[in-house]
Formats: C-alpha cells, sequence, structure tokens
C-alpha cells in the first residue's frame, strides 16, 4: 500500500531528528523537503535551496567540502558537527530508486546522543565509515596535493555531464596551468615543487564559491575546476581570483619569463552535452581548441 506524499510530509515533521532529503540527480543539488526539526537549527524553510549553500553556511566551508565529496561519491557517511552548542552525528545516506544503478536523493539527519548506548554506537559507526572514506580516498586523492586525482574528477565529470545533459542545463571547466614549471622543478628540485603544487592547490580550493564545485590536479603542474555556472564571464572573473591568488602567494621563480614569482594560466570552456562527450570537451579545453 503507497503513502500519500501528504501523508509521508506530515510523517517527517513529526520527527524529533533535524531532516533534509536532497535530490543529487539535479544541478545544484535542490533540497526537496526539510522538517520542522531542521528549520528549528536552520531558522528558515531551505526547499529549493543548493545543498552544499545550505551544508556550508551550518557547518563551515572545510567541512561542506568534504560532505560534497561524499554525496559525489554516492557513499553512505556520517560526520560529528556541532551546532547550536549541541553535539551531532550529521548522517547522509543514498536513497536510490528499486533497480537503480545510482542514488536519485540523499537523506541527511542530525542524530543526536540521547544516551551512553547511543553514543558508543554512533562513534563505533561513524569510524566505520571514516574508515571506509579513507579507502576510497586513496584511490580518489592525488597524493602530493590532497585534491582529486585525473581518474576521480573523469567520474565526477561524467556523471555531472549526464545529468546537465539531460536537465539542458551548462558546465564550466576551467583549466590551470602552472607558467614554466619545469624550469622551477630544475631550479628547486622535486621536494620544492611538490611544496608549490600543494600551495597552489589550496590557493585554488579557497577560492572556492561554492562547496559543490570540484577542484582536482589532473596532471603534473594541471589543475582544472568544475562548476555549475553558466556565466562565461563571471567564469572568467573566477578564474582570474583564483590567478592573483596564486600570485600572491609570493613563491619565487627566477626563471618564470612572465613574473618573478609563480604564476598560472588558464583555459575556460562552459557547454552543455548536445552530442560532444565529457571526455572530448575536456581533451579540446585542455588542447586550447
Amino acid at each position: 500500500m503507497s503513502i500519500s506524499p501528504e501523508i509521508f510530509e506530515q510523517a517527517l515533521a513529526a520527527t524529533a531528528e533535524p531532516l533534509i532529503i536532497v535530490r543529487v540527480d539535479h544541478p545544484d543539488w535542490p533540497v526537496v523537503l526539510c522538517n520542522q526539526a531542521f528549520e528549528s537549527i536552520r531558522g528558515e524553510d531551505c526547499r529549493e535551496q543548493p545543498f552544499a549553500d545550505v551544508i556550508e553556511q551550518l557547518v563551515g566551508r572545510e567541512a561542506a567540502l568534504e560532505i560534497s565529496e561524499s554525496v559525489r561519491s554516492q557513499q553512505e557517511t556520517s560526520f560529528p558537527v556541532e551546532q547550536g552548542g549541541k553535539e551531532y552525528l550529521l548522517a547522509l545516506r543514498p536513497l536510490r530508486m528499486p533497480d537503480a544503478e545510482d542514488a536519485s536523493h540523499y537523506v541527511v539527519f542530525w542524530r543526536t546522543s540521547g544516551s551512553a548506548s547511543a553514543v558508543a554506537g554512533g562513534d563505533m559507526h561513524h569510524a566505520l565509515l571514516k574508515a571506509k572514506r579513507q579507502i576510497r580516498d586513496l584511490s580518489r586523492d592525488d597524493p602530493v596535493t590532497g585534491l582529486l586525482n585525473a581518474r576521480a574528477f573523469d567520474e565526477v565529470f561524467e556523471h555531472d555531464w549526464s545529468v546537465a545533459a539531460r536537465e539542458k542545463s551548462q558546465l564550466a571547466v576551467v583549466v590551470f596551468r602552472l607558467d614554466d614549471f619545469d624550469a622551477y622543478v630544475e631550479v628547486f628540485g622535486r621536494h620544492a615543487a611538490d611544496s608549490c603544487l600543494r600551495r597552489v592547490g589550496r590557493a585554488i580550493r579557497r577560492c572556492m564559491r561554492r562547496a559543490s564545485d570540484v577542484v582536482a590536479r589532473i596532471e603534473g603542474a594541471e589543475f582544472v575546476v568544475l562548476s555549475h555556472a553558466a556565466d562565461e564571464q563571471g567564469v572568467r572573473e573566477f578564474a582570474g581570483r583564483i590567478s592573483s591568488s596564486v600570485r600572491e602567494l609570493g613563491l619565487h621563480h627566477p626563471r618564470s619569463t612572465v613574473a618573478k614569482f609563480v604564476t598560472v594560466s588558464f583555459q575556460v570552456g562552459v557547454g552543455s552535452a548536445g552530442d560532444q562527450s565529457a571526455a572530448d570537451f575536456l581533451d579540446a579545453l585542455r588542447s586550447g581548441g
């Protein structure tokens, strides 16, 4: 026997734990439902707002980036968070339709610790999920910068490209290259070069406008950023801010033909799926086409 949407919403409204449901097969991951307990900690109804924006306002940028990556990888996970002076276990669980390979929605709920046994059980559950994330990250993270690696980025881009094709929306991709980086390596050596790459990676990540934006190191001194923004001029301004942030690191580069410090050049591409594959779009952008 099926349950009407009205009864379902009333049941969720009556639950004591803050809870939201997010649609993840749509650009920006809009919140499609939130109960009264969640509205009490947020202070307002957040339906139709991008999930990444909502979660960033509640738990901060760094935690939101990690949570967004877990959602992208379609993993069940949990994070300890503090909200309004209370400690919660923020749990995320994918919701799949029967026979569907990918989750169309995520349920996100703030689990309180009401007893010693609940705390122990929650801690054990979180520790298990954290271990699973760490194992997953070994194959998804670039070992030098800690950003996504090329294979993981390709998976994310393919998925978002498919969603954009279905929703007839656009994606923006920016490819960054460190200028004259081979010469930097010759002067300072590999250890200093790796340190430089890490600092550039952190500078790019700090400039991300939304937790749903993705940054990866895809090869050598090449980074890529994926955004759901469709305004090319806005994306170019965004890329320019990243370029300025890298330059402001003040990393001395005596053999640069561009400046006295480490700098990046960039290529911007804004497009929709159409007849072109995600791989072809990225290859054309990287080759300057």
